[in-house]
């Protein structure tokens, strides 16, 4: 005959605390554990090497009385199989963990953490993003012991054959970079990213150069970006995201992560990090007064604090993403790149003949002659706050003859 059960569903929904822990019995080890303050857990009470153990079977009411009752008889079929259930509860633990740390995807986000505080912000977007594009999809619930080279290549030549060529490129090699962090904590043994670097499949694309907006078009860039209210087409962090990069040359990545207390008004100065940087190096940027009215322009819609963003946005980093100035240039009609920017403020300065090492500085390029290099380690910060003047009066009204001869008069032309 069987033996009759000793709870029910209703019982256990009923069961008060009291002023000290006590149980209600289901029979065959299986009880409910009633604590003072209101708790209620399932206990299985079980022998092992006759030493008396318990196990918990969950929380109640998330675990109700019949799924108590399954998991204890799982439990009782470990015990009668020589196994302790509280031990294979957590070999089991240790191996799902195992197993997940395993995936593609887990050595893949902890090599992107590996290397955040080292790489420029510019950098871990742009690896961060190749992953979750093109390599998360197909790769990131595999174990990355698992993935073969045919297998990789299918993926890789997919994004390849769509016509973002370069991409799966860079994709292939971020891919051998995980693979080799894989390698170095003894997660896997192979590398077929690696082994298909020489694959002559994915054809380097031709280089094609960033496009520069033509010097005289400039005005009309100056006008559009100029527009505010109904007939400007672009958000006020976004003209002055843009605005920036074309008085200061730098590049969009260190512009766009831009802090408020990286700005000094007091001098016209902004002091970009060296993370930002693509040297590596702390660069002191003099501010044109038509930078400064932009800044000022965008510091009552911005400003939060000295850490808060100057071109902040609703996105997940905080601040206007890598394409945003990019697009906003085509959508106002110049089908220019950003860092075409940087070569329009290079040949201007270099047409008026200003002084190369003023204007390598000014682009924070590195000096390749070591020897001249520890001549120059003047940072030529007086002779860039003219220079950078100049530039930004010459975007507003190119005009070469009569700016030419304001350098003259200010006494800062090389004649070299």
């Amino acid at each position: 005959m069987a033996r009759e059960k000793l709870l029910s569903e209703a019982k256990c929904k009923s069961a008060k605390p009291i002023d000290k822990l006590f149980y209600l019995n289901d029979g065959g080890g299986l009880r409910l554990r009633v604590r003072p303050n209101g708790s209620r857990h399932w206990i299985f009470r079980y022998r092992v090497n006759d030493k008396e153990r318990s196990s918990s079977m969950g929380a109640y009411p998330q675990v109700s009385l019949k799924d108590a009752r399954m998991r204890a008889a799982a439990a009782k079929s470990q015990v009668q199989e020589g196994y302790d259930p509280v031990v294979a509860k957590r070999v089991f633990k240790a191996q799902n963990q195992r197993d997940t740390e395993h995936l593609f995807s887990s050595v893949a986000m902890n090599w992107l953490e590996h290397n955040h505080e080292s790489w420029s912000t510019h950098h871990y977007e742009r690896n961060s993003g190749l992953v979750r594009r093109y390599l998360l999809p197909d790769l990131g619930n595999l174990p990355i012991e698992s993935i073969e080279e045919a297998y990789l290549f299918s993926v890789i030549k997919r994004v390849y054959d769509s016509g973002i060529r370069e991409s799966a490129r860079r994709a292939r090699a971020v891919a051998a970079q995980i693979f080799s962090y894989g390698r170095a904590t003894h997660i896997c043994s192979k590398n077929p990213a690696r082994d298909m670097a020489d694959n002559p499949y994915f054809r380097k694309p031709p280089v094609k150069h960033h496009a520069a907006i033509p010097q005289h078009e400039v005005p009309e860039l100056i006008k559009c970006l100029s527009k505010r209210g109904e007939e400007q087409l672009l958000k006020l962090t976004t003209i002055g995201g843009l605005l920036m990069a074309l008085y200061t040359g730098l590049r969009d990545s260190s512009i766009r992560g831009a802090r408020w207390s990286e700005i000094d008004f007091d001098n016209g100065l902004w002091t970009v990090p060296a993370i930002r940087m693509k040297s590596r190096r702390e660069h002191i940027v003099p501010l044109p007064s038509q930078a400064n009215l932009i800044l000022r322009e965008l510091e009552p819609l911005t400003f939060r604090g000295p850490d808060s963003y100057v071109f902040a946005s609703n996105s997940k980093q905080g601040f206007i993403s890598e394409d945003t100035l990019r697009m906003a240039l085509h959508r106002i009609g110049f089908k220019v790149t950003v860092h075409g920017m940087r070569s329009l403020s290079t040949d201007v300065l270099s047409e008026n003949s200003f002084n190369r090492d003023w204007i390598e500085k000014k682009m924070d390029h590195q000096e390749r002659n070591q020897v001249r290099a520890a001549y120059l380690r003047t940072k030529f910060l007086g002779q860039r706050v003219t220079m950078m003047q100049w530039f930004a009066d010459w975007c507003d009204e190119p005009g070469v003859e009569s700016h030419t001869k304001n350098v003259i008069k200010m006494g800062i032309r090389d004649d070299r």
